[in-house]
């Protein structure tokens, strides 16, 4: 059924016991699939405040308030996942916030051709009555030459833009940019930064594009840098931040606000936010760091604060699913090549010299993969996603004996979560975790450098001369590089567009060449991995001529795994497949004890 475009006075809304709520003011309405876990499914047209309007094509809205994970899943159906916890009922966007439920759930547009746009909150989801403003762009003099100054409020971009003639439209995101309607006087805005997590190149780019963004776009003056990570939201000092302070930033590593692992206490942060007046929060960081900011989001939300929390994904390992790229990733595997080129330089120059590199990439060996392809002076990539063994015919010693043979030399790139059930230690290790959750990792390229020399030495009685280069903390504390600082400036910019137009619970991040704002649960669902039986690292295995270390029973096994990920396809009928919103019927009831 496509939205009711009419005025309140005409609509049959008037007649509806939700009349009395008077948090509807706009003229434009479009539907709501409203799913509790004590009622039934019902549908109604309501109006929308957040400035989402002639949405014709768009059939209905839905908000499960019944369950979700208590694994950060999202509200699908996923195999091998049993933690389901239930969340109370609340009013549908009700002015109170104590009758809302702990947890937000998702927004969900569904249109004709298997269109479904997964929204962000908005500040009017729960907050009723709130004031909108005329956007300062329109009279901003370096906007003056702009044809359209404001994003379009049905346009939408997609998760995957290879499709099928006949095929599902799929999973939309929405647009970031500049709004029309602002739902903060510039005057009262008083908004703080804080960093998290891991060094990456680009923070302190990111840092000064939202003061400048905030400042010179929309004339924001109170701008707080919290000092230490979510710590110092109460425990630390913080900075005051203008354009001056943070006009050169930009050339420099690390973050001049300082970060910390862990520190998250939720009711003592939204205190501080609070107690200080702030409301607009942007929290930079990792998969760790934005849960977090959406936990911080529901205490928000659960207050009725009219704070608005934005992420912006920080990780170089690029480990961050459905955005394009991380900010600082670039950066990581062009500094990566001077590091692979001294291993190159260093083993040509020995007879059977090794040249071993170890690089970034805890779960995820992206920066491994593209350094390689970026090189061509790599004989060997390991990465975690792709199990390797030592000995034996098709092992890794067999093939480096090959290729000393052959060439006299070779450069290994290890990412530093490779081979690390090889370890003998590591039953050990991997139960250790840091103060983000981490696990703690062995050294594997201390490991692997020692076995190769045990091997070549004791079994084989071959010389060779290894060289082991770590350049972690070298790469981790440079500055961007002029693409990922472009990169940086349109992720903060819009970020800031999107707390200005009342957004809340989002991360900013590049989908497809297009920036976007995500909802949080989307960015913590699940890390984003190298996919093996993909065309890239086929790409590197033909570059590198290396074998795959996979017998053909371990192809069949990755492929079918494969198979089993949940997929954002839809079916003809509109139905997801593989996955299915959960709603409360579909969720068995635990059966006593």
């Amino acid at each position: 059924m496509d939205s009711v475009l009419a005025s309140p006075s005409t609509s049959s809304f008037s007649s509806s016991p939700l009349n009395k709520i008077n948090h509807f003011s706009t003229d434009c309405f479009y539907n709501y699939n409203f799913i509790s876990n004590n009622t039934n499914t019902s549908r109604f047209s309501v109006s929308s405040s957040s400035g989402i309007c002639n949405l014709r094509k768009f059939s209905s809205v839905k908000f499960d308030y019944g369950y979700r994970y208590g694994c950060g899943c999202r509200l699908r159906k996923r195999s091998g996942c049993s933690k389901i916890e239930s969340k109370n009922t609340g009013d549908f966007m009700g002015s109170s916030p104590s009758p809302s439920p702990a947890i937000s759930q998702p927004k969900v547009v569904t249109g004709p051709g298997g269109y479904i746009l997964e929204d962000v909150p908005h500040l009017s989801d729960y907050i009723a009555d709130l004031p909108t403003y005329s956007n300062p762009l329109q009279n901003n003099p370096a906007y003056s030459v702009v044809k359209q100054y404001f994003v379009h409020v049905d346009d939408t971009v997609p998760q995957k833009i290879v499709v099928h003639k006949d095929g599902p439209r799929g999973i939309h995101f929405r647009r970031a940019g500049p709004r029309q309607k602002v739902y903060f006087d510039s005057d009262e805005v008083h908004a703080c930064i804080v960093t998290c997590g891991g060094l990456c190149p680009g923070l302190n780019t990111v840092i000064r594009e939202i003061v400048c963004g905030l400042y010179h776009m929309y004339g924001v003056k109170k701008v707080l840098g919290i000092d230490g990570g979510y710590r110092g939201f109460y425990a630390k000092n913080t900075v005051q931040l203008n354009p001056k302070v943070v006009n050169d930033i930009h050339k420099r590593g690390g973050t001049i606000l300082g970060t910390s692992r862990g520190g998250h206490d939720t009711s003592k942060i939204v205190d501080s936010i609070q107690d200080r007046g702030i409301n607009q929060v942007y929290i930079i960081g990792g998969d760790g760091t934005q849960r977090g900011a959406s936990v911080i989001f529901e205490e928000i939300r659960r207050r009725g604060l009219k704070v608005s929390v934005a992420g912006i994904p920080k990780t170089i390992d690029n480990d961050i699913p459905v955005i394009d790229r991380s900010f600082g990733f670039d950066t990581a595997v062009e500094e990566a090549q001077r590091a692979i080129n001294a291993a190159h330089v260093e083993a040509e120059s020995f007879e059977n010299g090794i040249g071993l590199v170890k690089l970034m990439g805890r779960y995820s060996g992206f920066i491994a993969m593209y350094a390689t392809l970026a090189s061509r002076d790599v004989d060997c990539c390991l990465i975690p996603e792709s199990p390797f063994f030592l000995e034996g015919p098709g092992g890794l010693f067999e093939y480096i004996e090959k290729r000393l043979k052959e060439n006299g030399h070779m450069v290994i790139v290890i990412a530093e979560g490779a081979g690390q059930e090889l370890l003998s230690e590591s039953m050990q290790s991997m139960q250790q975790k840091d103060a983000s959750g981490n696990k703690l990792l062995q050294d594997v390229g201390l490991w692997i450098s020692q076995k190769i020399k045990d091997f070549f030495s004791k079994k084989r009685k071959m010389p060779i001369n290894l060289k082991y280069i770590d350049p972690t903390y070298m790469i981790r504390a440079i500055p961007s590089n002029a693409s990922d600082n472009v990169y940086c400036t349109l992720l903060a910019q819009s970020a800031v567009h999107g707390a200005m137009a009342g957004y809340t619970g989002f991360t900013s991040g590049l989908v497809n060449g297009r920036q976007t704002y995500i909802p949080f649960y989307r960015i913590t669902e699940k890390q984003n991995k190298v996919v093996i039986t993909d065309r890239m690292w086929a790409r590197l295995l033909s570059s590198t001529n290396q074998p795959s270390f996979l017998s053909p029973k371990d192809v069949i096994e990755e492929k079918i795994e494969g198979e089993k990920e949940p997929s954002n396809a839809l079916l003809d009928n509109g139905n997801c497949s593989q996955e299915t919103l959960v709603t409360s019927k579909e969720i068995p009831k635990e059966k006593p004890k």
